[in-house]
């Protein structure tokens, strides 16, 4: 960034912006040692420049850098195997979904495109225990819960193979908004289900139609969204990890269709191509809509 005399205004009145040291972020970048790893080098010698050059930009004071350090410290604090509050306050400034975006196109080969990818999310949880195909990973029957058949076929991207014994994370919030390690009155592992494709890549369950919910506001992530006069809603989608020891895992989401807030979802996640619809299902007691999800898989290079 340039060190050049600029203005700016404060309560109407304009002074000259002040001279920093022009060597100071050079010499920072400069005291990382010869045996540093050269990729987190780079990195990070690029987030200090961004970063000094951020602070220079707006004028950043002690009192500010102070609220943004606390916020940080803050979301540390909140975090646990059942929540991520520091990933959920990458969500809502963009973050994870700009990573997602780079990570995504290194599953585009010469000649074939996997499934578009998506972010994580503060609420996945380790451990889920194995589901059969065709069963329920309901566990707690909201009162207003559409019960949807969800399958589809796991293919390879290039050649569209179907891909047996492959794993698939599957995950979701109850229509009240909340998942389940957020609301006592839910189950252990409601609406989380670990299935794995049978020889013909294809899998199946019963899950329910997602609702849209507002992301926490009792955290850092909450309270900046509020500062920045924004909405927390996300619109109603079901999260996927699908992977195997050959195939690159994909994390991503799915969005209904039939959703609000696909236009302006609080973490920027909803991509055209992972927007489906429900619709009706035919001759199944056990549900009421259907969700045919084909997903494609990158063959680890």
């Amino acid at each position: 960034m340039s060190e050049t005399n600029h203005t700016n205004s404060i309560s109407g009145a304009t002074k000259p912006k002040p001279q920093y040291d022009p060597d100071f972020t050079s010499n920072v970048i400069k005291a990382t040692g010869p045996k540093a790893n050269p990729r987190v080098a780079k990195v990070v010698g690029s987030l200090i420049q961004h970063l000094h050059d951020f602070a220079r930009e707006v004028d950043l004071t002690v009192d500010e850098w102070m609220m943004g350090v606390n916020m940080i410290n803050r979301a540390g604090q909140m975090s646990n195997e059942k929540r991520n509050e520091g990933q959920l306050l990458c969500d809502v400034i963009g973050l994870e979904s700009l990573v997602d975006e780079i990570t995504n196109k290194q599953l585009v080969g010469a000649n074939y495109e996997a499934t578009k990818t998506a972010i994580l999310g503060p609420f996945f949880r380790h451990g889920t225990p194995p589901t059969k195909n065709d069963t329920s990973i309901i566990k707690t029957m909201p009162k207003d819960g559409e019960v949807t058949y969800m399958h589809g076929i796991i293919r390879d991207a290039a050649t569209d193979e179907p891909l047996q014994s492959i794993t698939i994370d599957i995950w979701q919030c109850s229509t009240n908004g909340l998942y389940e390690q957020q609301d006592p009155d839910q189950a252990e592992f409601n609406l989380r289900g670990k299935l794995t494709t049978d020889e013909n890549g294809y899998y199946g369950l019963y899950c329910l139609r997602p609702v849209p919910y507002p992301v926490p506001y009792d955290g850092p992530a909450g309270e900046l969204l509020q500062l920045l006069d924004r909405h927390p809603y996300r619109p109603a989608h079901i999260h996927i990890i699908a992977g195997s020891d050959k195939y690159s895992p994909l994390t991503t989401q799915i969005f209904d269709k039939s959703s609000k807030y696909l236009e302006n979802d609080s973490v920027f996640a909803v991509k055209d191509d992972l927007v489906v619809d429900f619709v009706p299902v035919q001759g199944n007691a056990a549900a009421s809509l259907e969700l045919t999800l084909d997903i494609k898989l990158a063959k680890i290079a």
